[in-house]
């Protein structure tokens, strides 16, 4: 694995939130991922899919800065802030988090397995 491959990756995962790109999600998410959301609430691969298969989840701007990611083996640690703006269920959205992000390297993908958020103040 390449810290380019998780670079990228990442720009590619961007363009999909902003885009509810679901067939790149379906191919970019594992099965088995577990995300922790800022409220303490944890979701799966599933519901992550339904949010944006129904339109609840709409991204307007999404910027990442200050990324650090560390290789361990066949798996990329990503921390990065995101600046977002959109809303949820008709709920705005409008500030900075701090995403890590879990990347592992299966076959000729990588796949996000873990991840988490918390808002910045």
């Amino acid at each position: 694995m390449k810290i380019e491959a998780v670079v990228n990756a990442e720009i590619e995962l961007l363009t999909a939130v902003k885009n509810a790109d679901v067939l790149f999600f379906e191919k970019i998410l594992h099965d088995d991922l577990l995300f922790n959301l800022p409220d303490g609430n944890t979701i799966t691969k599933e519901f992550d899919l339904a949010s944006y298969r129904s339109g609840k989840m709409k991204i307007t701007t999404i910027e990442a800065s200050d990324q650090t990611i560390n290789l361990i083996g066949d798996t990329a640690v990503v921390a990065v802030t995101v600046s977002l703006k959109g809303s949820f269920d008709n709920s705005p959205i409008d500030g900075v988090l701090r995403y890590i992000r879990v990347w592992k390297q299966f076959d000729e993908n990588l796949k996000v397995i873990a991840g988490s958020c918390i808002q910045l103040q």
